[in-house]
């Protein structure tokens, strides 16, 4: 594969303390443009040292200035860093296309919409309270206080990179907490773009640290480190259970986003064209690269054959290649490993005894892109209907009773999201509250919001980011009792 010559990249240095380094080991990494096949930007390669300083200089932050900030003045910070934010959103979403091979017209609509993040939990950063306690025990009053949970470790992955550093960011800092982020070592730009632009909106040094880093060494680092108060973290459900363990060491708080293998559930009376965007929606945005993609549909046996004739039929003419290119469709895949995955799931299907009704290779103009796929004639349990695959195929099987649907929606390990078409609306309703999904769709599919409280039950995660519930999970509720009498009590008496 040709990599350009190192004067073309694009460097970047770590943001710790306020300062621009280098890893302390001296090592870089190159972030390699998945669509051109050539390297574009050098970050460091950070090491534990890098962490240990990082989360030093965060606990600074929030011991010094940040800390002694109100929230009102935090706040203001961080509307004035929703301006900076949507000033520079066409630049961001140039430099995450070209990171992560996400289509430009997605990473320009995600880019414009990450400063409402920190709009909104600027609102909430003055309104966070605590409460006046009746007392049962005479001569004392009681109240709560809440408290920023401290410094926070924020492990931010490769696809919606500035979505994903938004969900933590915002409400973090909202809550008065310091932050040490650890992007993915195939996406790092944009989190330190986003980072100095925080900085530049006043953000004292130390409350937002960037250490970038290849493979295990940062992630580790960051998570085991016991000045780390609460651990932030997006990725895999296999990822994510070594995260938690590895925080239970020193009994760290974790919040987790994991995977998923989201059901559409569609029924015969749902608006057909609809629905078929919806599953488009679903799974070919971001070349399937999304935790939440609705990746097996569940149809009524009655629409089941259209269903899937329209939806290969779309598959068919959606633009697969440049995603510098307004009119693609759909993007490259990250790198070679989720290639392989991809077409591995493929060939398992056909061997299965499945049908592709679209798709199922890689795409004729090579590199690491792969054809929109569509999967049909499927059993519950195969490998493409149980099993997350992060690649843009969806697999569709039929229910008759409302009753089987429910229970196919709900045959798998992962809760993240789910929907349901229908044009009842005491069904839609019915179907909706039986799904075990942190969210729920009703005749739409990846509608979000900064207020929308987003998140997964069984092994799609622990907590939840956005909203009001997400600030709750960056604070510690500090309980204060006052003894109203002055006069001394004898812990002894009779």
């Amino acid at each position: 594969m040709t990599t350009q010559a190192p004067s073309t990249l694009q460097h970047y240095r770590m943001i710790i303390g306020g300062e621009r380094v280098d890893s302390r080991g001296g090592a870089t990494f190159a972030s390699r443009n998945p669509y051109t096949g050539l390297d574009w930007a050098q970050a460091p390669d950070g090491t534990a040292e890098d962490v240990d300083h990082a989360v030093r200089c965060a606990r600074a932050a929030i011991e010094g200035p940040w800390g002694r900030m109100t929230a009102t003045q935090r706040g203001r910070i961080m509307r004035r860093a929703a301006d900076l934010l949507e000033e520079n959103a066409d630049r961001l979403a140039e430099i995450e296309t070209r990171d992560s091979g996400r289509v430009i017209r997605e990473t320009r609509s995600l880019a414009r919409y990450m400063p409402e993040w920190f709009h909104y939990f600027a609102g909430l950063a003055d309104k966070i309270e605590g409460a006046t306690i009746p007392s049962d025990k005479p001569g004392f009053a009681l109240y709560t206080r809440p408290k920023p949970v401290g410094v926070v470790g924020a492990i931010v992955p490769w696809n919606s990179a500035l979505l994903m550093l938004a969900f933590k960011l915002a409400p973090a800092l909202a809550a008065g907490c310091t932050i040490v982020v650890k992007p993915s070592d195939f996406t790092p730009a944009t989190a330190l773009e986003v980072a100095d632009l925080l900085e530049q909106a006043g953000l004292p040094g130390g409350v937002v640290n960037v250490v970038t880093g290849v493979g295990p060494t940062v992630g580790q680092a960051l998570v085991a480190h016991p000045g780390v108060d609460k651990v932030a973290f997006t990725g895999s459900t296999t990822t994510g259970i070594a995260v938690a363990r590895a925080a239970a060491d020193n009994l760290t708080r974790v919040s987790l986003e994991l995977g998923g293998k989201s059901p559409q559930v569609i029924f015969p009376d749902a608006d057909l064209d609809a629905a078929v965007n919806g599953v488009l929606a679903g799974i070919f945005s971001a070349s399937g690269q999304n935790c939440m993609a609705g990746s097996r549909v569940i149809a009524h046996h009655e629409i089941h054959d259209e269903l899937v004739k329209r939806v290969a039929e779309r598959a068919a003419t959606l633009v697969v290649g440049d995603p510098m290119d307004p009119e693609t469709d759909m993007g490259p895949l990250i790198n070679d490993a989720q290639l392989r995955r991809v077409l591995d799931f493929c060939d398992s299907a056909r061997a299965e005894g499945a049908s592709i009704r679209h798709g199922g290779n890689r795409h004729r103009d090579g590199g690491l892109l792969v054809e929109p796929t569509v999967i049909a004639d499927a059993g519950r349990e195969m490998r493409v209907f149980r099993e997350e695959i992060f690649g843009p195929v969806v697999t569709a099987l039929t229910f008759e009773t409302e009753a089987e649907a429910i229970e196919l929606a709900n045959d798998t390990p992962y809760g993240l999201a789910g929907a349901v078409w229908t044009k009842d609306i005491q069904r839609a309703h019915r179907v909706a509250d039986a799904i075990n999904a942190g969210t729920v769709w009703i005749n739409a599919y990846r509608a979000i919001a900064p207020g929308a409280p987003f998140g997964g039950m069984k092994h799609s995660g622990i907590g939840r980011e956005n909203g009001i519930e997400a600030v709750r999970d960056f604070l510690e509720t500090k309980t204060i009792w006052i003894e109203l009498t002055g006069e001394s009590r004898d812990p002894f008496a009779r």
